[in-house]
């Protein structure tokens, strides 16, 4: 019998069984840093978890079994029931008992939105689909809170425990998109009072949502027409006396990625829904909510760059070229190095936005909240889109195999520049914020040249910057992007030189500012700071010895 020919030789073990909290340097000294160190325990706990063989199997699953629409049931009676693959309700269930939906509104406290957040870039990292059902529940809530019926729906939504049944239960909760995209005076719900109109009334909605997310959610927040105003409107799945509320589902879309998540369109014929707030505020409800919703993209961009850039690095550790491993070849060191730049300052900024919540009387952290949270969401989601493609370049051709992890990362990396507001209205969300509320901006602005004072790169950067926000009408428009460009990457300089190691900055600062740095990845980084930053961003003895344990 002949020898087999078939050997398989070279290939890399897949990156299972290990910490993602503990492995993650930047994150824990962030979570320190920014008041949520009474969490850590939970983090390190959950971490674990997220990173056991059978919790990557289940994204796996969640995302290669698309939800299923079931319209009507065998008689021919309309159920709009949407059926999803167990690991999607798995999913779920470990974002609600974390209290990803909740923790931070139920139990205010310092650090609440830092240990929410630091939980939300480890959940995001292993499945991102159930991360939307989860914001918007989040950022609903401290709108519903103002609101004569929060008190029949505060204990459910407060809940740890994720209910799936489709019955009358206000334990969840989604939001719409709405039709016509960003542009929200095009919507075309109309709502009418059923008996006297008002704050806490009901209405009857009529009319068409084109995108429609989670759409099993026991209730939806849903912006409509009335009397020529647009007002918001909670609108729950099933009505108060029973049988479902007339929110017929048409179809689910077929995305590109976020496969585990449904996004539906539907027809309102008649739904009743209970308006939130007064008359004629609506679009100001969902402005409100999205100063949340954005920070949660900000952050789910920063974890799937953490997860591709953690294997990346994972597989340079292990892939042999040339007859020497990957991660010891310059030019990959320097593609590396730079990658983990872009994440640590990634997950600084988004931290440091997150603790802007726990003080929301602190004139910097309005700034940060207002003018830097759309800033960040144009630039680390735009950026994680870039970073994750060359991470899975780094792999070559095994990352374009659908076994493996990458191409999944890198499906899933367009959906948060897009969703919430796409780049140029964040950038005129920024433009917009400065120009009515110019105050902030100036404190920002002088906190940034304070704290850049020492680098002459950043002060000549930050001089510029203050140029340009000199101007106004069409100039100023145009330059949108250069601004909340600079914002980020003057924030991240600002905030990498405070607390990240000497090298990290310098490198941060050098690709950035001095025009070293190239239009790809790997391009400016010194040769002899690309070492240090590889072993801060993930060091495989540390893993070793963690799996060991």
């Amino acid at each position: 019998m002949g020898q087999g020919t078939h050997q398989v030789t070279n290939q890399v073990p897949d990156l299972l069984d290990y910490n993602l909290y503990l492995t993650d340097r930047a994150l824990q000294e962030g979570v320190r840093r920014e008041g949520a160190g009474w969490h850590e325990e939970a983090l390190i706990d959950y971490g674990e978890q997220l990173g056991l063989p059978q919790s990557f199997a289940a994204a796996r699953d969640a995302n290669r079994y698309k939800p299923e629409l079931e319209a009507f049931d065998r008689h021919g009676v309309r159920v709009d029931r949407v059926h999803f693959h167990p690991a999607w309700r798995q999913f779920m269930r470990m974002a609600f008992a974390q209290s990803m939906h909740c923790s931070a509104w139920r139990s205010p406290c310092v650090g609440a939105h830092v240990a929410r957040a630091a939980t939300y870039l480890l959940h995001g990292q292993i499945e991102a689909g159930s991360l939307c059902p989860t914001t918007m529940t989040s950022a609903a809530i401290p709108v519903l809170q103002r609101e004569p019926l929060f008190e029949s729906i505060k204990t459910m939504l407060y809940s740890d425990r994720y209910d799936e049944r489709d019955q009358p239960v206000a334990g969840k909760m989604g939001m719409t998109e709405k039709q016509g995209g960003s542009d929200l005076r095009s919507n075309t719900t109309c709502a009418e009072p059923v008996a006297a109109a008002g704050r806490g009334a009901t209405y009857r909605l009529t009319g068409h949502k084109w995108f429609f997310s989670s759409p099993d959610s026991d209730a939806h927040l849903v912006l409509a027409k009335h009397k020529q105003v647009f007002s918001c409107f909670y609108v729950p799945r099933w009505r108060a006396e029973g049988g479902k509320n007339p929110v017929h589902i048409q179809r689910l879309k077929d995305k590109m990625g976020n496969s585990s998540n449904a996004s539906a369109e539907v027809e309102f014929s008649d739904a009743q829904g209970v308006l939130v707030g007064e008359e004629g505020r609506g679009i100001g409800t969902l402005v409100e909510m999205a100063m949340y919703t954005r920070l949660d993209c900000v952050l789910g961009s920063a974890a799937l760059l953490r997860q591709a850039l953690v294997q990346a690095l994972h597989h340079a550790n292990h892939r042999f070229v040339f007859g020497h491993a990957l991660i010891g070849q310059p030019l990959m060191q320097s593609v590396l190095a730079d990658l983990a730049l872009e994440s640590e300052a990634a997950t600084v900024l988004a931290l440091r936005l997150a603790r802007a919540l726990d003080d929301p009387s602190d004139s910097l952290n309005q700034a940060y909240r207002r003018v830097l949270t759309p800033a960040a969401k144009f630039w680390i989601c735009k950026r994680g889109i870039d970073a994750v493609a060359e991470c899975m370049e780094v792999w070559g051709g095994n990352g374009y195999i659908e076994e493996a992890p990458m191409a999944r990362l890198y499906r899933e990396s367009p959906v948060n520049s897009i969703w919430e507001g796409s780049g140029n209205v964040m950038c005129l969300d920024v433009l917009r914020a400065i120009n009515r509320q110019p105050e902030l901006a100036d404190v920002l602005c002088a906190t940034l040249l304070r704290d850049c004072a020492g680098e002459p790169l950043l002060k000549e950067c930050a001089a510029r910057l203050s140029s340009v926000l000199s101007t106004s009408g069409p100039t100023l428009e145009a330059a949108g992007r250069y601004v909340a460009q600079e914002l980020v990457l003057l924030s991240q300089a600002s905030l990498l030189l405070q607390c990240a190691p000497q090298a990290v900055a310098d490198a941060f600062i050098q690709t950035r500012f001095a025009g070293r740095g190239g239009r790809v990845f790997g391009v400016g980084i010194p040769s002899a700071l690309a070492g240090p930053i590889l072993e801060r961003a993930w060091s495989e003895s540390s893993v070793n010895q963690l799996q060991s344990l």
